[in-house]
């Protein structure tokens, strides 16, 4: 259930179960051929089709997440680490307040990834849910690999096949070849680790474009194979967390130097 749709009365009498699901992406540039609305699109697509097909809750999406990196790229909007994982924390604890105590954050933004860690870290630490982040194309990398020859970190050809299969009217195929030619083909090649280092903190850095990987491998036929493959990873993870009890999902006790003895003392 799409939870922005509904009516007040609806939402009371529906029965979603303990999981919702948080799209959150970016609005951020995506090379020359793709949408700022890239990896916003990638999340609601993939967490609404879930919502659907589990019965769950999926929650209206955060479109700006942390971009600053980009920040070089006419469009691209950013706030920083700590007002995003206030905001997001913020959010899903509200949610517990409708009975809900395990939240997947359906992510296609990288930049998001370790703070949404953060999130569900704080959560689990007081007991007040479950949150963990999900990123799509890591629940299939694999199949990734197979499908695209140079699949691309960032504006290549899995994101743009996924936006060939959602929203294809946003993407420009005619600046397929120059997102490949003026951007950075093989990550490996930039030179962005200098003995061990990440020494580069920019996309601007590695890429005139902003784009990496080869778009031109890109189609909508491997968007919907992927798009598919990845929901199924989403379904099967919210139902796990659903089986759960919630005291297994919290943090343990401390260990016991001495496991053995109590059972000697009895």
């Amino acid at each position: 259930m799409y939870l922005a749709d509904q009516t007040w009365p609806d939402v009371a009498t529906a029965d979603v179960g303990p999981v919702a699901f948080v799209p959150l992406g970016s609005t951020e540039q995506h090379g020359p051929h793709l949408p700022l609305s890239t990896d916003h699109v990638i999340a609601e697509g993939l967490a609404r089709a879930a919502a659907e097909r589990t019965g769950f809750l999926c929650t209206p999406t955060v479109t700006v997440g942390v971009s600053d990196h980009h920040r070089h790229f006419h469009g691209t909007m950013w706030v920083s680490p700590s007002s995003f994982r206030d905001y997001v924390e913020d959010l899903t604890r509200n949610l517990t307040s409708h009975g809900i105590d395990r939240v997947v954050f359906v992510n296609a933004h990288g930049g998001n990834e370790q703070h949404l860690q953060e999130v569900g870290r704080r959560l689990r630490a007081d007991e007040t849910a479950f949150a963990t982040p999900w990123m799509w194309d890591e629940s299939i990398p694999d199949l990734v690999d197979e499908v695209f020859e140079t699949n691309g970190p960032h504006a290549g050809p899995k994101e743009t096949s996924m936006l060939l299969h959602l929203d294809p009217e946003t993407v420009k195929e005619g600046e397929f070849g120059s997102a490949r030619d003026n951007g950075l083909t093989d990550l490996a090649s930039s030179g962005h680790s200098r003995h061990g280092a990440r020494v580069h903190y920019d996309t601007i850095e590695n890429s005139a474009n902003g784009a990496f990987g080869d778009p031109t491998d890109a189609s909508a036929a491997k968007g919907e194979c992927i798009f598919e493959a990845a929901c199924d990873e989403l379904v099967h993870l919210a139902e796990w967390l659903a089986d759960q009890r919630f005291g297994d999902l919290m943090p343990r006790e401390h260990v016991d130097p001495q496991p053995d003895s109590r059972s000697e003392q009895v």
